[in-house]
């Protein structure tokens, strides 16, 4: 749950708030309800209610045209609605009628000299990721090449030490063990490391390292985003196929993540495959499908052998 105090200290670097009218209801609760952050403020809008509300000077205008009467069904309809907060931007002052009904109501009403629309952007970028969907999943999250992979498979296999191996050829450790994980956008989905285990990696037989003493300051990130999970099976040859024609997605917070399974056996270089599945991925996503390219050209060639001479 987000408070309108919360909201207004985790922003005072960014937003310098004054309060005009409804101190005594700083702790009203923002409802979110799974709601994108554009969802939960805009510029003033009856129609949305139960945002937090911005009068800009065309807002402002807009009240002030009707009369007092008019004005109070327009102020208790968003009452009624739940509004959470009222937001006067560009330092414009607040109608007395206005913080006379935010007093009596307890709406918070506060004041900021940013311009309107500047401030909804800002407030919308924070709610979105303060308010984001999130979930915590068990394996490692690192960098590699640039693109963020979450390592997961069953204990024992070795998870860790192919994280050390990675750091060891310049790639970063994101998170070991713990990995909190939330979608920011549509599609997006950022991983980072639990304060508590900030920079740690478990190595069964040496017990905690700090990566970040170990390796230095280049060995350690604080969040990626999430491109590609490799998922460490044992070794069982009728569970994997030699040339998968389709790529393998998870869903992660009800985003689908590309996904390559590799089996742990004697003489793999793990290290060397997450590192070609990775570049594979970038591949991908720039629109090189090998996969496809190949059948493309088996094809042309059965065509051209079964041509009668």
């Amino acid at each position: 749950m987000l408070t309108v105090q919360e909201l207004v200290s985790d922003n005072t670097e960014k937003i310098a708030f004054t309060w005009v009218a409804g101190l005594s209801a700083a702790h009203r609760i923002i409802p979110d309800v799974g709601m994108a952050g554009a969802d939960l403020v805009g510029h003033l809008n009856l129609i949305h209610p139960s945002r937090i509300q911005v009068f800009g000077k065309a807002e402002l205008l807009y009240y002030t045209r009707f009369e007092p009467k008019r004005r109070l069904h327009h102020l208790e309809d968003l009452v009624a609605g739940g509004v959470p907060a009222i937001l006067m931007a560009e330092s414009l002052e607040a109608p007395e009628d206005l913080r006379d009904f935010c007093n009596a109501q307890q709406v918070p009403l506060l004041s900021t000299p940013i311009e309107a629309a500047k401030l909804i952007d800002l407030l919308r970028i924070y709610l979105g990721k303060r308010l984001a969907p999130k979930t915590i999943v068990h394996g490692v999250f690192m960098d590699v090449l640039g693109l963020g992979v979450l390592i997961t498979g069953e204990s024992g296999l070795g998870k860790s030490e192919l994280a050390l191996e990675l750091i060891s050829r310049g790639h970063g450790l994101v998170a070991d063990d713990a990995v909190e994980f939330s979608r920011t956008a549509p599609g997006i989905i950022e991983g980072h490391c639990p304060p508590l285990l900030q920079n740690l990696l478990e190595v069964r037989g040496l017990g905690l390292l700090d990566i970040r003493t170990i390796f230095g300051e280049t060995s350690v990130r604080r969040k990626m985003r999430l491109k590609l999970i490799v998922q460490l099976m044992r070794s069982n040859a009728d569970a994997f196929e030699r040339l998968p024609v389709q790529d393998l997605t998870q869903d992660i917070l009800d985003t689908p993540i590309r996904r390559v399974m590799l089996q742990v056996a004697a003489g793999r270089n793990l290290a060397v495959l997450v590192e070609a599945a990775v570049r594979n991925t970038i591949l991908s996503l720039r629109g090189i499908d090998t996969m496809g390219e190949f059948i493309e050209r088996q094809a042309l060639a059965i065509m051209e052998s079964s041509r009668p001479e």
